[in-house]
């Protein structure tokens, strides 16, 4: 007789809905996290920290209004680190309370402390006070989340020197910073301190960020960035960072110096296996953490399943609580679904960018016809009203039929209103949806019927000349 049916390690997204999946279906359920992380890095110091920060950040600078108001506008003109800080440790409280509350509305046991495998059904929890305890399970689900990937070669100290966890700590906002690394993470970041005022330079090997987005999409945020005075080096590394008395001096393997405040670095995620002993459970991980699974995140051990960041792409909050509904349905023998293939991702910069489907590039790699709507926020009613003036929705369709191949949004609530265009796409719909729906005045979601025009006004001309 084993403790528990299902054991979760780990508390974040994809770990909460394994455990709450499993405890619908009636099974005994424990979840296994610190007492200072439940909810995760998600709630604690990842997703929830620094999208609540740039919410703060938009707010606070009245950088969405200046449309409106004039260049000068702000709300205030001191922006501290107290201010920013207040609304996430806000959120923050508010999110634990309400993970807490379903765990428990669940009847879902909450085990505190760290776990490590004894075998493939024991794990020794250690809850701090120095002695470990004993529990066994039938199943169990790792969904122990990711780390900031931190290079040897740097003297990380979380004041001068910082990861993307880290950063939201800082004592104060930095006059200036270097982003080392234009991915997602690095991005966001670079954006919100931009719009604070901090002078940012963003380092990266690659010869441009963001490579699976949109390139029209990526050029737009170039440009607001650099509005900004934001500064790019592309096809550049670091050699060496240090740290001084007041600054740090961040060298480039081409030798341009630059000095910075604070020098952030985005390498990446680190999987958070270290210290699970899953050589004891007959498993093991690669050197960036991760754990192999099958379709099923199930691992090579046939009662241990693996969900969320710790397995690698695509790593996203909304995919990984996916992930966890689906191994615990899986572990307790139900029949399930295959996660749809169709996977919006939203980049919280300032603007915001949001797709689902296919890019330009991807389509022309493959020979495939498509035909482009657009639709600019200005040209909208809502768009004015909301003082948006560069925003803009792109649809990809097929000429043959009208099918919608992507849809890319650039602007405010792009990661909401995306959802729209994945619906239809979901659903096998058409550009003649889009037009002939009838969408509420003014709203932003207005984008999809103008943009659907205008590429069904250009496959006609097309079809008129070409026959």
């Amino acid at each position: 007789m084993y403790d528990y049916d299902l054991l979760v390690l780990g508390s974040g997204p994809s770990g909460q809905k394994a455990a709450i999946a499993a405890a619908k279906l009636g099974r005994r359920v424990g979840i296994v996290d610190r007492r200072d992380m439940i909810g995760g890095v998600c709630i604690n110091t990842g997703t929830v920290p620094s999208k609540t920060l740039r919410e703060a950040v938009l707010y606070l600078t009245g950088l969405s209004q200046r449309d409106l108001y004039g260049s000068s506008y702000r709300v205030k003109d001191e922006i501290t680190v107290s201010d920013l800080a207040a609304r996430t440790q806000h959120v923050i409280a508010r999110q634990t309370d309400v993970i807490r509350n379903q765990l428990a509305r669940n009847r879902v046991a909450m085990i505190t402390g760290t776990g490590r495998f004894a075998d493939a059904h024991t794990i020794w929890v250690d809850g701090g006070s120095g002695r470990e305890s004993r529990v066994t399970f039938d199943k169990i689900i790792i969904a122990a989340g990711t780390r900031p990937a931190r290079p040897d070669s740097v003297d990380f100290d979380d004041r001068t020197i910082v990861d993307s966890d880290g950063v939201i700590n800082l004592q104060a906002v930095p006059r200036s910073m270097v982003v080392v690394g234009a991915g997602v993470i690095g991005m966001e970041y670079a954006s919100m301190f931009a719009a604070l005022g901090t002078k940012v330079t963003v380092v990266e090997r690659r010869d441009r960020m963001l490579e699976f987005c949109d390139e029209e999409v990526v050029e737009s945020l170039k440009y607001h960035l650099r509005d900004l005075s934001v500064a790019f080096r592309f096809g550049e590394e670091v050699a060496a960072v240090e740290k001084h008395q007041t600054a740090a001096l961040c060298i480039l393997k081409s030798g341009k110096k630059i000095v910075a405040d604070t020098v952030m670095y985005s390498a990446g995620r680190q999987g958070q296996t270290d210290d699970l002993a899953l050589e004891a459970a007959g498993l093991e991980a690669d050197r960036r953490g991760r754990i192999a699974v099958d379709a099923n995140y199930r691992t090579p051990v046939d009662n241990i399943y693996a969900v969320g960041d710790v397995i690698g792409f695509p790593a996203l909050a909304s995919t990984s609580m996916e992930q966890g509904r689906l191994a615990a349905q899986h572990a307790c023998g139900e029949p399930i679904r295959e996660m749809h293939g169709l996977q919006p991702i939203g980049i919280y910069t300032i603007p915001e960018i949001s797709f689902v489907g296919q890019t330009e590039a991807q389509l022309t790699d493959t020979s495939t016809p498509f035909e482009v709507g657009i639709a600019r926020y200005r040209e909208l009613a809502r768009g004015q009203i909301v003082g948006d003036s560069y925003g803009m929705l792109k649809l990809l369709v097929c000429p043959d039929d009208g099918r919608l191949l992507g849809v890319h949004v650039f602007g405010t609530a792009a990661t909401e209103i995306v959802h729209i265009g994945q619906a239809v796409m979901g659903c096998g719909g058409t550009i003649d949806y889009l037009i002939d729906a009838v969408f509420n005045y003014p709203t932003l979601a207005e984008a999809y019927k103008v943009a659907a025009l205008d590429a069904s006004n250009k496959i006609r001309n097309i079809t008129r000349i070409d026959g």
